[in-house]
């Protein structure tokens, strides 16, 4: 199934370049979720104040059947990266992939749960 994207940028032009990164990011989101309904990925630059450069911030909305929606929101730190709104989506990504894991997870039923904690004696 091709996974439905939807990207919008906010405060900042668009970027084919961009595009294809999101996209090739997103298709990765598939290997760990085969459900996944609606892909929502917000890039923005939120303040235009010089003072502290201009961070950039990637939001990315997930919902997956069975009624779960997953956020992951990431914001440039400031770390001196040379390419930081490559950064900050691969960083927002990254959380993705362990936010669907997780809901993954559960719905299999895969999740360790502790047994009685009384000790055999």
């Amino acid at each position: 199934m091709q996974l439905p994207v939807k990207i919008t940028y906010r405060g900042l032009e668009k970027s084919d370049k961009i595009d294809n990164l999101i996209l090739d990011y997103a298709a990765r989101l598939e290997k760990f979720c085969d459900h996944i309904n609606r892909c929502d990925i917000a890039i923005e630059q939120p303040n235009h104040t010089h003072q502290k450069g201009n961070p950039y911030r990637c939001r990315i909305d997930v919902t997956v059947a069975r009624g779960h929606e997953l956020v992951a929101d990431e914001k440039q730190m400031d770390n001196g990266s040379h390419e930081p709104l490559n950064k900050v989506i691969h960083d927002a990504f990254k959380t993705m992939e362990r936010e669907l894991r997780r809901v993954v997870d559960k719905q299999r039923r895969d999740v360790k749960t502790h047994a009685d904690s009384r000790s055999p004696k």
